[in-house]
């Protein structure tokens, strides 16, 4: 099937237009008319507001291929385009674009096409059939979103992204996009589509499916549970440093107390070697009446009328006196 557009003048909105192959000199060259909408495999379709009419042709066949006349009916000569109708093969393409993704996921197919095509319309549909496209297009740029599907067109790049969301396995498949030419075969890409299954081995040889969700699930998991298990993990390092050091401060403490054992011990030792050497009272009462000067005989120099005095210490005090050892003896 394919499409013949041909544009007409202002005015001629009323005028009767046709479709005719060939010269155009006789009746059977006309194929079909405005006057008759359909006719064999012909349909016709004036649009008055856009000044185009459209012709459809279906079941095409090798002999349909060559140059066809646009006529306007008019008083006098008719108003004639020229247009060229070429037949190729009814696929596409050499090379094809191959995205994979999974059930419940969404993914974008990218289709580039050239500047100058830039406000064209653009189209993707399923299958590999150029013929029947557009007429079987998923979604259309005039029309950003249709259901599951997005179109969303880039001018500047040259490239129009269909995304589709929300995948499942009957989404694979073979994919065109297409980029509309009123006055040539309009340009197709190809893309080949695949949805997985997420699977998951068992033990036993079998396997089971895993959505998409419970992946989300799993990672929601991982994301939650680390930081307590570090957490948990913190605590335990924290509270064996705590006690290491708590051994380590008793362990000091039991050195301070036998150190401190040890020095009271010396302490009573100091005591009772003082009460051993003041025990005597006699020797504490004199003492204590002596002055810190006491006349010390020199008996080297006898016959000196006058006592040498010297400075005692303590036990000097007590002991140098040699009258008092005398006295004492007695």
């Amino acid at each position: 099937m394919v499409k013949v557009s041909c544009s007409y003048d202002e005015g001629y909105e009323s005028y009767e237009k046709y479709l005719c192959k060939n010269n155009c000199g006789s009746n059977d060259d006309v194929l079909i008319t405005t006057s008759e909408s359909r006719k064999n495999k012909y349909v016709i379709h004036d649009d008055k507001t856009a000044r185009i009419f459209t012709t459809t042709i279906s079941d095409l066949h090798s002999a349909d291929a060559g140059i066809y006349w646009c006529g306007v009916t008019r008083t006098g000569k008719d108003i004639y385009t020229e247009v060229k109708l070429k037949l190729v093969q009814d696929r596409c393409c050499d090379t094809v674009t191959k995205v994979q993704s999974y059930e419940g996921y969404s993914e974008s197919v990218s289709c580039t096409y050239e500047s100058q095509y830039q406000n064209n319309l653009k189209y993707i549909c399923r299958g590999n059939q150029p013929s029947t496209c557009l007429q079987q297009a998923l979604i259309t740029s005039d029309k950003e979103q249709n259901g599951r599907f997005r179109l969303d067109d880039d001018k500047v790049l040259g490239t129009f992204t269909v995304t589709i969301n929300s995948l499942v396995k009957s989404d694979s498949g073979s994919y065109l996009c297409g980029v509309q030419r009123n006055s040539d075969l309009d340009v197709f890409s190809a893309v080949e589509l695949k949805v997985k299954v997420f699977q998951q081995h068992t033990g036993n040889g079998a396997s089971t499916v895993e959505t998409p969700a419970q992946i989300s699930d799993a990672g929601q998991y991982v994301v939650y549970a680390v930081p307590p298990v570090l957490l948990v993990l913190i605590c335990v390092l924290v509270l064996i440093v705590y006690k290491c050091k708590r051994q380590k401060i008793k362990g000091n403490e039991a050195v301070m107390n036998r150190n401190t054992s040890k020095t009271g011990g010396l302490e009573e030792v100091m005591g009772a070697a003082e009460n051993s050497i003041y025990g005597n009272d006699e020797v504490v009462r004199y003492s204590e009446k002596q002055t810190s000067k006491i006349a010390c005989n020199d008996y080297h120099d006898a016959g000196e009328d006058e006592p040498d005095y010297e400075n005692c210490t303590q036990s000097e005090e007590i002991y140098c006196n040699e009258d008092f050892h005398k006295a004492n003896r007695r």
